[in-house]
């Protein structure tokens, strides 16, 4: 069982800093490495009898290093009026943010913080262990016919994997997107789900996210990559208000229809981690399955993005630099009953566009993945990063991939597989930084329980995993 974080004292006499209104707080790295303590709070402080409203009255006290002060208010409480969404109209409803966020940057060097009384992780110069996962919430979803069991700890497994994953002690956790799935009510005569909140408001974010993974939330602090599920006609609104690390504005809330052509495309950044090495952060939110036109404003947005990453991939004294986004570009997508899907054309035809068939910027030598719901690590013959597939956090698996798989199937043009090691159960993956003098990561997959299934050691964009082929449980 994960080690709980031991209450700290916090200030009297601070409405706002009563432990039990904190519903969630966390810490989240966005770009140049600045940790963001976050907050959210059911707490609303009253309107003063005369004068203006102190707009972070309704924030709580963050003590970092024995000094206490204000969070800022990043977005108020309130009920988005109803917008179009992935649903028809008759399946979708306003959503509902009857909370707070509030926010602070943390300090670099800082050795402690808390938020009434919870500890608070703070980042570490040199992590050692990094948790991945993906796609960890329980799909609700009319169009498909899909009602996932939610109250299944089995069927939807994601709080026994946090819990089993928040005992390996991360100091950092990578999620790598689809945090959200409940976009639809589940039907009154299907048990499994019946009752669950769905929709885009806050009772699905708390119960999609924020209740099960309470133990990885309060072990280390998170780099969150957006999926799919957080595209403005889906679960937008929240992403923006709990776990986007820029500014929250208007424009780019997802609550107005008009802004999404600006509000679907967030800006690439990198964190490091420690020395030699760097994750580098897309969105591929909104990114389709087909190749792009050169004239198409979703392909232009993207090639000026990846020339971004070009240049972050070119940082000097990197020996592993990290490429992720939420869609796999150089990895497949099983098909029940026919052959694999190659990767993300869309992505690719930009990638070709810059770079041809090598389709990474020199300097990338790992790429990590979600949106598919398996475990896959790709070994290349030709100079391709080493592609990992980590998207079983959760939500509903597919079907795994023919083993072997068939004769010259490829992720994408111009590759030469090596080696393929996969399996379609759920679980989480574990980066372990390699003992020195060597350099790069162990990639390490777990099933929901712990048990360890293969072992990848990266050398360079090279990935030699301990197992072959598919992998049983």
């Amino acid at each position: 069982m994960a080690t709980q974080p031991q209450p700290q004292p916090q200030p009297l006499g601070d409405a706002a800093s009563v432990s039990a209104n904190i519903q969630s707080a966390w810490v989240v790295l966005g770009e140049d490495n600045q940790a963001i303590a976050r907050a959210i709070t059911s707490y609303s402080a009253p309107l003063p009898a005369s004068g203006s409203a102190d707009p972070n009255a309704s924030c709580p006290l963050l003590t970092v290093d024995g000094k206490a002060s204000r969070m800022t208010l990043r977005v108020a409480a309130g009920t988005v009026p109803l917008r179009t969404t992935a649903s028809a109209p008759a399946d979708s409803k306003p959503s509902s943010f009857p909370v707070n966020v509030c926010e602070a940057k943390l300090p670099a060097g800082a050795a402690t913080a808390s938020v009434a009384g919870q500890k608070l992780p703070l980042p570490k110069a040199e992590p050692q262990r990094i948790l991945v996962l993906a796609d960890t919430g329980c799909r609700l979803k009319k169009a498909d016919n899909a009602y996932q069991p939610c109250s299944d700890g089995t069927a939807w497994p994601f709080a026994a994997l946090a819990t089993t994953a928040a005992g390996f002690n991360p100091d950092l956790v990578l999620h790598i997107g689809d945090y959200h799935y409940r976009e639809n009510a589940c039907p009154d005569d299907i048990a499994g789900c019946k009752g669950s909140p769905w929709g885009y408001g806050w009772d699905t974010w708390q119960a999609d996210l924020f209740k099960p993974a309470a133990p990885l939330l309060a072990k280390a602090p998170w780099i969150m990559v957006r999926g799919n599920h957080e595209e403005c006609a889906r679960a937008g609104q929240g992403w923006y208000r709990f776990l986007d690390t820029r500014p929250y504005a208007s424009a780019t809330s997802c609550d107005n229809p008009a802004d999404d052509n600006t509000a679907n495309y967030s800006e690439p950044y990198a964190v490091t981690l420690g020395s030699e090495s760097q994750v580098i952060v897309f969105d591929t939110a909104k990114v389709g399955k087909a190749a792009l036109k050169t004239t198409d404003a979703q392909f232009q947005v993207y090639r000026k993005q990846l020339q971004s990453v070009a240049a972050m991939a070119g940082k000097t004294g990197m020996s592993t630099t990290i490429f992720t986004n939420h869609h796999p570009i150089l990895a497949f997508a099983p098909v029940a009953g026919a052959n694999p899907a190659p990767g993300n054309l869309a992505m690719q035809s930009v990638m070709t566009d810059l770079n041809g068939t090598a389709y990474y910027p020199t300097g990338v030598q790992v790429a990590l993945h979600g949106h598919v719901h398996d475990f896959q690590a790709i070994n290349f013959a030709s100079t391709h990063p080493a592609t990992i597939v980590s998207g079983n956090g959760g939500d509903n698996l597919d079907v795994a991939l023919p083993d072997p798989l068939p004769a010259g199937i490829l992720p994408a043009p111009g590759t030469t597989l090596d080696k393929i090691t996969h399996h379609s159960s759920f679980g989480f993956m574990l980066m372990e930084r390699r003992a020195s003098p060597a350099k790069g990561w162990l990639f390490k997959s777990y099933t929901v329980a712990g048990k360890l299934l293969t072992t990848c050691t990266q050398t360079g964009s090279s990935l030699a995993c301990d197992k072959s082929g598919f992998v049983a449980p």
